[in-house]
């Protein structure tokens, strides 16, 4: 078989977003882009930009009325089913023991927490998440540190511990004891 031709009838998408235009980067009005994730390219002024393993694409930006005491931030983006959406989160009220994927990376991107490894700070299993999704963060750190040690991988498994020691440490009060969120 010749490599060669088999070749030169394969198309290469122009690009991932949606889009109307039906043409490929070779002209063929025949190909259809393939759709994904829209992608929003972080600039200086986004706490976090990027999206996840179900379609999830956002960023987040400071509020106007944020303040140092009351810091709040909004969300847009686009959800899992390619719908578009904008949300305010009010940092202080954050619970990562019943969160989104959305407010978590708003508490992530406001505190500036350390990512493992240069990707995350969240537990991989939180890739799975839609926009609406609530789940309980610090179970899934345990889980994920539990897997870890179960593959002799402890020294990942100390730095799940140490993100999740990170989001822990952030419920605390002034008094050194857990808030409300029921994380004693």
């Amino acid at each position: 078989m010749f490599i060669g031709k088999a070749i030169s009838n394969f198309s290469i998408p122009c690009k991932w977003q949606q889009s109307n235009d039906t043409k490929n980067c070779m002209g063929n009005k025949d190909f259809k882009t393939i759709r994904g994730p829209k992608i929003y390219l972080k600039t200086e002024d986004m706490l976090y930009s990027g999206c996840n393993g179900t379609g999830l694409s956002f960023y987040i930006k400071y509020a106007d009325e944020s303040t140092d005491e009351e810091p709040v931030v909004i969300a847009k983006g686009v959800d899992e089913n390619g719908n578009d959406f904008e949300q305010r989160i009010f940092i202080n009220k954050i619970n990562p023991s019943c969160a989104t994927v959305v407010e978590m990376r708003a508490l992530e991107g406001h505190h500036k927490v350390k990512k493992q490894g240069g990707l995350t700070s969240l537990p991989l299993s939180s890739g799975e998440l839609g926009l609406n999704d609530r789940a309980n963060f610090i179970s899934m750190f345990e889980q994920c540190i539990g897997d870890m040690k179960k593959l002799g991988r402890y020294d990942l498994s100390l730095l799940w511990m140490k993100s999740m020691d990170t989001y822990l440490s952030l419920t605390k009060n002034k008094h050194g004891q857990q808030e409300k969120f029921g994380l004693q």
